[in-house]
């Protein structure tokens, strides 16, 4: 049905509720026809009740002003009558390169960011008070001038599942980072300690709001944990969580004058390259072998932007930037094409031996193939002239299959 003109809708008030809180963010926000685009996420994850709330209110609202016009419906010119407020988790978005006021390139570069990431034992339906149970935190310090400066990371003590989600919780944690919902043998901080000691790592100053960033899949995750902690504790935290896929764009641009793709920036955000790398993990989680850790999805980001961003900022790549055993490395190589250079590596490796023919035994003679051939020298080929590829790792994998074998049958 469409909306009759000069009547007001639930979510005009939904939004005129969430103004003071859009403002104090220091989001250009002045009516609510500002801020309509900053609450269509949270809008949409209300509950059918929570919806109900602010239905009434419209209706209510509509029969006092049946009898006047008002040519915006959303820029309310009346007082609407006050009602208890439901506290959602924050939306925000990342604020333009005016209002981050980066004035050269050596203000990027010591720009300090934090990215924060907060694993749950799984996500529950919509109609449970608890849609999560937070359960790790990691967050790390971070400069583009010098790396990972600092690193926070705690196990924390998760609330009772409700009733009958035990088991969905637990299944939920199995999949991904493998923390017990109970009989977990390390020690675990309660909220409280939790966010205390967060904003002591934060330490902001006076006149400066510290910049939190994590991956925009995980942010209604983040905010929902943060507010949940912050609402049982009596802490005021006022984080601020951002979008890292908007940051990464927002400083191409701001050195480029253009920005690049954002499936660009998620696929270099979800490389694989540092999984097991050392010194990224939390202790718990190496130890077990585990992949899935708060902190190390906090390291992961801080690795691919110094990967991507320190050369073209003129930064010299240090251990505080990336892994030792990674540190080295020139350009960026995406891991999975790794394998495809084995024709390469090759022909590298029959030159460095001196590739020379006449020195072979018979039975090589009917592998490699012969030199006035058009396949490169070095590259095995069936008797029918069929090039046979075989990567380094399956190479070894066949090799170590073929020793165990015969280790079996001795």
């Amino acid at each position: 049905m469409a909306q009759r003109k000069g009547s007001a809708s639930p979510y005009c008030f939904f939004v005129r509720d969430q103004l003071p809180e859009l403002q104090r963010r220091g989001l250009p926000v002045t009516r609510v026809g500002d801020a309509v685009p900053y609450c269509s996420q949270a809008w949409a994850l209300l509950t059918k009740e929570e919806k109900m709330v602010y239905t009434e209110k419209a209706r209510k609202w509509n029969e006092k002003r049946s009898q006047k016009t008002v040519k915006e419906t959303c820029n309310l010119a009346h007082p609407v009558p006050a009602c208890p407020t439901t506290k959602m988790p924050s939306v925000t978005s990342l604020p333009d390169a005016s209002a981050m006021s980066w004035k050269s390139d050596q203000a990027v570069v010591a720009e300090i960011f934090y990215f924060l990431n907060i694993y749950s034992h799984g996500k529950l339906p919509s109609h449970c008070e608890q849609r999560f149970l937070p359960c790790e935190i990691g967050c790390v310090r971070y400069s583009l001038q010098n790396g990972i400066m600092a690193d926070f990371h705690h196990f924390i003590d998760p609330e009772v599942p409700p009733r009958g989600f035990r088991y969905h919780c637990q299944a939920a944690s199995d999949a991904t980072h493998k923390i017990p919902v109970s009989g977990f043998n390390l020690s675990r901080t309660c909220y409280a300690v939790v966010l205390r000691e967060l904003l002591e790592f934060v330490q902001p100053a006076s006149s400066v709001r510290p910049h939190f960033y994590c991956r925009s899949n995980d942010r209604f995750r983040i905010n929902w944990c943060l507010n949940r902690m912050a609402s049982i504790t009596g802490i005021e935290s006022h984080l601020e969580i951002l979008a890292v896929e908007d940051l990464v764009i927002e400083l191409y641009r701001k050195k480029y004058q253009k920005e690049p793709s954002k499936t660009w920036v998620c696929r270099e955000l979800d490389v694989f390259m540092w999984d097991f790398s050392s010194n990224t993990r939390c202790k718990w989680h190496e130890e077990n072998d585990i992949l899935c850790c708060a902190l190390a999805s906090c390291k992961k980001i801080a690795y691919c932007i110094s990967k991507s961003l320190a050369n073209v900022y003129g930064v010299s790549l240090t251990a505080a930037h990336l892994p030792l055993q990674d540190s080295d490395y020139g350009e960026s190589r995406n891991t999975k094409m790794v394998i495809l250079d084995a024709g390469r590596f090759q022909k590298m490796k029959a030159e460095s031996s001196g590739c020379d023919r006449h020195s072979a035994s018979p039975s090589q003679d009917q592998e490699l193939v012969p030199s006035n051939c058009d396949s490169p020298c070095g590259v095995k080929t069936s008797l029918y002239g069929t090039s046979i590829m075989r990567g380094r790792g399956i190479t070894q994998l066949l090799k170590s299959a073929s020793d165990l074998s015969k280790s079996f049958n001795n």
